[in-house]
């Protein structure tokens, strides 16, 4: 059988947020943060590289360290390089855009545009200088943060930014606290925010009201040499967004920017933080106007769902579109570990029709492969490549990590697995081709006290999700409940078998015999039990 992939796409010990996906040549090359699997706080690693040919998204290849953080020189005080970009200038090279920063991304707001060249796609990259103006002095305009780059037609446009409301909030002006969040945050003075509020943006949103702010997102043009500021950056939509298009999903972070013909495609983390988002405009610097979500790794919003009907742990998300062999994609991440810190590369086909819209897509579990992944007699696949994983209240992971249980994607060691999976847990796969499938078997154990994963790092739950925490089930009765996963192959469908989990605490096969028709269907399986169990594989 031809060789199949599914999501995460990489390998499940691998963990790249942030994916800027790019073809050169016949090569599609995925750039992105790099963290350490079960860390305790952003982009622990160096960057690494993967590529597959455009024509078989099944072999992703590892191309090695492309490049090490102790090559940046304020690796001594900001030793984690945040999400990157990769770009080929006019020269032929290929130059590599990122941010340093520390613990919990402190100071990352602060740094400049660090870049490195090289002359292959996946490296090896140099140190080469940092983002200045003509006069050689360090470019940090408005928030360096999150850089994206695109060659126009020879135009070296970069975007980045990040943006928060404080100067949106009515008793901004009365409010001193606002101004001393901004100064910490953005290590700017606050003569220096003011100024920026004193400009005015009203060339590029065409409203003389809007005031400047060191937040939003921003473009600037470079040279030929890919580090000297040829054109000042400015905003490319204005940072005030009530009673606009953006209001209900306004820019965060994570720019990205696409050329689709002659339209402009600005794709970026909206402030729900679990959204890739898309905004258009005939211009790359102006008169863009919000489209719509693309992807949601909760699949909040897609075919009207809520927030607290989200199906995963939800996060933040960085990544982009491409157009991959007459495919476009979108390409996002997912949260494992009860944590921000630990995040998977995901990928979805996506659609764009004649008016140049994106129809929000759903998360599933055969993303890159080229149909539903093959279920037959004798195959297995790894259980942590479900595409749903709830409780029924999951908390929001921005910058935050768990230690009270809830069902999560975890490892210990080399085995990688879902753990912490209560009574109600409900895990779902889609999408799978049936064909004379007679059974439905899983891999299981009971956790138990020398099984189950215990993580003794820092703990850290973000502000912004105070709001969203997990919720503590307790014991509705204290009688014994055996454990079974009930099968669907709907959401909301009926039982169509049942798979019994005895009592092990080692990795046991247990299997049901049953009818399921031929063709395509999601499966799902809901636990039933008084004790967590763990699953490592599901197998037909």
């Amino acid at each position: 059988m031809k060789k199949q992939v599914y999501n995460p796409f990489l390998p499940l010990y691998e963990y790249i947020p942030d994916g800027e996906p790019h073809v050169f040549g016949n090569r599609v090359y995925l750039y992105g943060s790099h963290d350490r699997e079960g860390g305790h706080t952003f982009c622990m690693e160096d960057y690494v590289v993967y590529s597959a040919p455009i024509n078989n998204l099944t072999d992703w290849k590892y191309e090695g360290v492309s490049y090490r953080a102790n090559q940046d020189p304020d690796y001594s005080e900001f030793p984690y390089m945040y999400a990157p970009d990769v770009v080929q200038g006019n020269d032929g090279n290929f130059y590599l855009y990122y941010c340093m920063a520390g613990e919990y991304g402190i100071g990352g707001y602060k740094r400049p545009i660090s870049v490195a060249v090289s002359q292959y796609p996946a490296g090896p990259f140099e140190y080469l200088d940092h983002i200045h103006f003509d006069d050689d002095s360090i470019m940090k305009k408005y928030v360096c943060f999150d850089p994206a780059v695109i060659n126009d037609n020879g135009t070296i446009r970069i975007y980045y930014g990040t943006r928060y409301d404080f100067e949106e909030r009515e008793d901004f002006d009365q409010n001193e606290e606002y101004i001393k969040q901004e100064m910490e945050m953005f290590g700017k003075t606050k003569e220096e925010i003011l100024s920026y509020r004193s400009r005015r943006e009203s060339c590029i949103s065409g409203n003389p009201n809007d005031s400047d702010s060191v937040m939003g997102p921003v473009m600037a043009v470079l040279c030929d040499d890919m580090v000297t500021i040829k054109e000042e950056p400015h905003h490319i939509i204005p940072y005030k967004v009530k009673g606009t298009s953006f209001e209900a999903h306004p820019f965060f972070e994570g720019a990205s920017m696409r050329k689709i013909n002659d339209t402009y495609y600005f794709i970026y983390s909206s402030w729900q933080n679990h959204e890739l988002c898309y905004a258009t405009s005939v211009y790359p610097d102006h008169d863009f106007v919000f489209r719509g979500t693309i992807v949601s790794n909760g699949d909040v919003g897609f075919q009207g769902r809520t927030n607290d009907k989200k199906v995963a742990m939800t996060g933040t998300t960085h990544g982009s579109i491409e157009l991959i062999n007459g495919q476009w994609y979108v390409f996002y991440h997912r949260l494992t570990h009860k944590s921000d810190y630990s995040r998977q590369s995901c990928a979805e086909k996506i659609s764009i029709d004649e008016n140049g819209s994106i129809s929000q897509v759903e998360i599933t579990s055969c993303g890159l492969n080229e149909g539903p992944l093959a279920a037959r007699v004798g195959m297995h696949y790894p259980a942590v490549i479900a595409c749903n994983l709830t409780n029924g209240h999951m908390p929001h992971g921005s910058n935050s990590i768990y230690q009270i249980e809830f069902p999560n994607v975890t490892n210990k060691g080399d085995e990688r697995f879902i753990a912490e999976i209560e009574d109600g847990t409900f895990i779902g796969y889609k999408y799978f081709s049936f064909a004379q499938v007679d059974s439905i078997g899983v891999v299981a154990r009971i956790e138990s006290e020398e099984n189950k994963v215990v993580y003794d790092g820092p703990l850290r739950v973000d502000v912004r999700c105070m709001d969203d925490q997990p919720v503590v089930k307790e014991n509705e009765s204290e009688e014994y409940k055996a454990s079974v996963l009930e099968i669907r192959l709907e959401e909301n469908g009926p039982t169509i078998g049942e798979i019994a989990i005895g009592n092990e605490v080692e990795w046991t096969e247990y299997k049901t015999t049953i009818s399921v028709p031929d063709g395509e269907h999601a499966l799902f399986f809901v636990y039933h039990g008084s004790e967590k169990i763990q699953l490592k594989e599901v197998f037909f």
